[in-house]
């Protein structure tokens, strides 16, 4: 069991603040900026999921990110220069952990898409409510024609779009603007910029107020399925991304 103060200050990739049972996790780059994809980000977010999961004391997640982007960069600097089974098996932990410990949280999670969302959008969309700033593209940036499409995305994006539809926007690197999004059902609102976060801390706020258990127990019914296709489907994905590093 964890409490806010043993992690708060936890972590280079996120800042964390709480109030009234309510926890906003803020991602950046490490100075504030928007948060730039790395081995930072990959090691620190699954650990940080995990402990918001088993904190008695959150009932509501705000998740969201820094300055103009949610996250549409990458910086390679921070993993071997050659991947070896050893060095892949780090990878392949976190991977796999960071997805699922964040399906583990079982307070609601509100989405808080800030700006373009081209690497790792998923972990956004995996939210049970979805609030997207009007500036907002979804993209998967960082995987095919470089990797397999894995890595979580085939399965959380024919999940959310449909089988055909996630399909053609995991292989074309499709480009999803925040209108369309909702048209979709990827999102359920589309902000001005300014408006996105009060907006995500009343909806929070409105759902704080219901009964604690009542909440945990819904998050639960509601991501049951996509959990269960997570579980089963990203050891596969990570292996074909093992695979296509090793070759």
């Amino acid at each position: 069991m964890a409490r806010f103060e043993d992690y708060a200050d936890r972590y280079t990739r996120a800042a964390l603040r709480m109030e009234g049972g309510i926890l906003e996790i803020r991602l950046h780059d490490g100075q504030g900026g928007s948060l730039v994809w790395g081995e930072p980000a990959h090691r620190e977010l699954p650990e940080l999921f995990e402990r918001v999961a088993s904190d008695p004391d959150v009932r509501v997640v705000i998740l969201t990110g820094s300055g103009d982007t949610f996250c549409a960069s990458g910086d390679g600097s921070g993993w071997p220069s050659k991947w070896t089974p050893e060095t892949f098996s780090t990878l392949f932990y976190e991977g796999r952990k960071l997805h699922e410990n964040l399906l583990n949280i079982e307070a609601p999670v509100i989405g808080a898409i800030n700006g373009p969302a081209t690497w790792h959008a998923e972990i956004g969309l995996l939210s049970d409510i979805v609030l997207a700033a009007d500036d907002v593209i979804f993209q998967d940036f960082p995987h095919f024609p470089y990797s397999p499409p894995s890595d979580a995305v085939h399965t959380v994006w024919p999940a959310l779009l449909g089988p055909n539809r996630g399909r053609y926007f995991l292989l074309m690197k499709e480009i999803i603007a925040a209108a369309e999004a909702k048209q979709l059902g990827l999102v359920g609102e589309v902000l001005p910029k300014a408006d996105l976060l009060p907006r995500a801390w009343e909806i929070a706020r409105r759902l704080a107020a219901e009964n604690p258990v009542v909440l945990r127990y819904s998050r639960m019914a509601l991501t049951l399925k996509l959990k269960r296709e997570i579980l089963q489907d990203h050891p596969y994905g990570m292996a074909l991304i093992g695979l296509n590093m090793l070759r």
